[in-house]
């Protein structure tokens, strides 16, 4: 492993002496070199557990018609990429500890705090913070991108036949 006084020089590294430019490298002066060449050829082929892939929301929405059952589509860092599709009022509930946000991809939400109501069309999002009140309304069908920590509840504080306790991952 390299010291700090064989370190190539290099901007916004933080250290004395070092410009304070944002700039970084990409690549880490602090990460040993392979000692061998079979470790560096192994680290040029390793593959991440995760596939780097990307989503069409339009063909996963085209997987399920059911309203009210949030679909897994993604993760990252403790957070979930959901997709529902929502039809009529849902239940007034909050979540103790954790935050939502709400991206409408088609039609018109209405959600309902209880000191205000928030309409969103295409394109539009909402973070509801943990601890606030709400239900969301959907006049028609409404397809929306949910975004939460994994241990959200659909329902938060509130256990009906609407619950999801376990999720679909499309």
């Amino acid at each position: 492993m390299r010291s700090d006084s064989e370190a190539p020089p290099t901007l916004g590294v933080g250290t004395a002496g070092r410009s304070e430019s944002c700039w970084r490298p990409r690549w880490d002066w602090r990460r040993a070199a392979p000692e061998t060449e079979t470790e560096a050829d192994n680290s040029l082929t390793e593959t991440p557990e995760t596939p780097v892939e990307k989503v069409n929301l339009e063909n996963k929405f085209a997987l399920f018609s059911e309203h009210w059952k949030p679909k897994v589509v993604g993760q990252l860092n403790g957070q979930q990429v959901k997709l529902a599709k929502l039809s009529g009022s849902f239940v007034w509930h909050h979540h103790e500890t954790e935050d939502e946000l709400f991206l409408v991809v088609n039609g018109h939400l209405r959600m309902e705090l209880r000191d205000r109501t928030v309409e969103l069309g295409p394109g539009e999002f909402l973070i509801v913070p943990r601890g606030v009140e709400h239900r969301p309304v959907a006049e028609g069908e409404v397809e929306v991108l949910l975004f939460e920590p994994t241990s959200t509840l659909n329902t938060g504080n509130v256990r009906n036949e609407r619950t999801a306790e376990a999720l679909e991952h499309l």
